[in-house]
Formats: structure tokens, C-alpha cells, sequence
């Protein structure tokens, strides 16, 4: 746990590395390209649907709510666009932080194969959106408390996020699938909190799931045998 602010200090230092920049300005370009068109999809199929119950939605009021369900469903949805992207492009952001600061990792990393790659992001996908629509109900009956939903909401991703980000990296060297994981529960939900909390800040949440990567890199490393 003491480990991490280190992480994030080095993560951050490392923005600048020409290989970091490589896999933020593609993550960001797909990103935001698919955050567009789901977003552009989403706006109409509601503002027809509004419509389509003739009485209950005027041309205006139908807009106008269609926006406001998209701006909530694209705050929800960013997080799970963002790494399920990250995902295609996460060996990059790890062999730059292997090789600046863990080169004897980087000369024993496996090679993840592109079909692993994608079954890695689309069951990263799936487990987040189920999770999230589980969490759903709960997060309705907190929304009077005023803060329960987004506590609920934030807890549940940054449980998510610390198991997804740590796998970025573990799944490169571990010797075999049943092998115990490098990071405590405890670290998981730690690391995954923070970046789950950058996602909700502007323009920080463009740089969250690569800080992410980062950190997370260099907390497996530090927590293996080797720098026990």
C-alpha cells in the first residue's frame, strides 16, 4: 500500500516518455471516436423513442431528456470504453515502464497474443457492465442520500479496476494461470479507487487508464520477489 503514491509519482513523471504519448494520443483518438458514435447513437435512439409515446413527450421535452440520459449513461459508460480500449494498447505502456525502470522484466516478458489481448478486454467488458447494472438497483435506492450513489458507483469500479489494471501487467509474467496474484486486495482496491476517481474529473480522466497501466506496472514489480 505504501508503495503506490511512489507508483503514481513515477507514472506521472514518465508522461513525457515519446512511447507513453504513442499509446495516449491512440487511446484517445479511439476513445473518444467510439465515445462519440455510441454517443451520437444513443442521443437519437431515445430522442425517437421519447417521441414515439406521442403525449407523455413533446418535441422539445423528448430532446431534452434524451440529452440528459445520454450525459448520465456516457459518465457511467466513459470508464468501460476507456479501458476496454487501453486494453489493445496496454503491453506498450508497460514494456515503456519495463524498460525505463525494470529492465530485467523486459527481457523475460511473454509476447500476449492478440486473440488473449481480446479475450482479456471483452471479459474486462462484460464483468464491467454486468457488475454495474447489479449495482444498479442499489445505486437508485441511495440516490436520496445524495452521495450514496456515487460512493456506490465509485466503490464498485475501483474494485474492478484495481483487479483489471494488475492483470494488464501480471498476465505477462506469470508462470501459469492459477498462479497467486502479485498485488493485495487491499492495493487492488487502492490503485483502482484513484484512477476510478480520475475518470470523473475533466480532462484527467483522458489520462487516467494510462497512469493506470503505469502504476500498476511498476506495483507488480516492486512486489515481486525480486524487490521484496
Amino acid at each position: 500500500m505504501l508503495r503506490l503514491p511512489t507508483a503514481l509519482a513515477l507514472s506521472i513523471a514518465q508522461l513525457g516518455d515519446p512511447a507513453i504519448l504513442r499509446v495516449l494520443a491512440k487511446s484517445l483518438a479511439i476513445t473518444l471516436a467510439l465515445f462519440a458514435l455510441l454517443g451520437g447513437v444513443m442521443l437519437v435512439g431515445l430522442y425517437r423513442y421519447l417521441l414515439s409515446l406521442d403525449a407523455a413527450f413533446s418535441v422539445e421535452l423528448s430532446a431534452l431528456a434524451a440529452v440528459v440520459l445520454t450525459v448520465i449513461a456516457g459518465w457511467l459508460l466513459f470508464r468501460i470504453i476507456a479501458l476496454f480500449v487501453l486494453q489493445f494498447f496496454a503491453d506498450e505502456v508497460v514494456l515503456a515502464v519495463e524498460a525505463r525502470h525494470y529492465p530485467h522484466a523486459f527481457g523475460t516478458a511473454r509476447k500476449v497474443g492478440l486473440g488473449e489481448e481480446f479475450r482479456g478486454s471483452a471479459g474486462a467488458l462484460l464483468r464491467a457492465v454486468l457488475v454495474n447494472l447489479a449495482a444498479l438497483p442499489f445505486a437508485i435506492l441511495l440516490l436520496a442520500t445524495g452521495i450514496g450513489t456515487a460512493i456506490l458507483f465509485w466503490a464498485v469500479n475501483a474494485w474492478l479496476l484495481g483487479r483489471e489494471l494488475q492483470d494488464m501487467v501480471w498476465l505477462r509474467h506469470r508462470a501459469a494461470e492459477d498462479e497467486g496474484q502479485p498485488l493485495g486486495a487491499a492495493t487492488r482496491f487502492a490503485l483502482g479507487g484513484i484512477v476510478a476517481a480520475l475518470l470523473l474529473v475533466p480532462f484527467a480522466n483522458l489520462l487516467a487508464p494510462v497512469l493506470g497501466a503505469a502504476s500498476a506496472t511498476h506495483l507488480v514489480h516492486r512486489n515481486r520477489p525480486v524487490h521484496a
